[in-house]
């Protein structure tokens, strides 16, 4: 098709499909081959802008019929480059996309509220303890000590607070079933 070809049909002002159809086969290798290299060889992203650059022509057919060159392609080869540019920019200035498996991958964070909500959960049912088997409790899992170090704070035997830490232990199971995994 040269640039004196006419897109537009005198009867109604449109576009004639069947010379659209014929730019498309006449400059559509030629136009596909520079997208294809210009977005990396992605063949959809290519497809894309080809039919991309053929809107713009049944857009903008005074265009394609300006006399001062011999053949549309030039037209159609810089619409097509400056597509591929701004489509470029445009993926560049949006984060990345990612796919199923690298979300199926990605380390899952806890949720603060639930965390808070958790917390809320342990100090009521901790208050729901004898006042022994709480300051067993308090002592050895909370403040990190040891079972001498607590049996020294409290002035029991060791054993006493192995004891007092497994029955307190067993009763903050019966009072959060949902949490029976954490205690264990």
């Amino acid at each position: 098709m040269t640039a004196g070809t006419t897109l537009t049909d005198t009867a109604n002002g449109t576009t004639a499909e069947h010379e659209l159809a014929a730019l498309q086969r006449e400059h559509g290798r030629p136009l596909f081959a520079l997208l294809l290299r210009l977005s990396d060889g992605d063949r959809q992203r290519a497809e894309d802008l080809v039919q991309e650059t053929l809107v713009r022509a049944w857009q903008h057919p005074e265009a394609l019929r300006a006399d001062d060159f011999d053949s549309v392609r030039p037209w159609l080869l810089t619409v097509a480059r400056r597509l591929a540019i701004d489509a470029r920019r445009a993926r560049q200035a949006r984060p990345p996309e990612v796919g199923d498996a690298v979300l199926e991958t990605a380390r899952v964070c806890s949720d603060h509220a639930e965390r808070a909500a958790a917390a809320l959960d342990v100090r009521e049912a901790v208050k729901t303890l004898t006042p022994e088997h709480r300051e067993v409790l308090v002592l050895v899992y909370f403040l990190g000590a040891s079972v001498a170090e607590a049996a020294a704070a409290l002035d029991i035997p060791p054993g006493t607070v192995k004891s007092r830490a497994y029955y307190a232990l067993r009763a903050l199971r019966r009072v959060l079933p949902g949490y029976a995994a954490d205690l264990r």
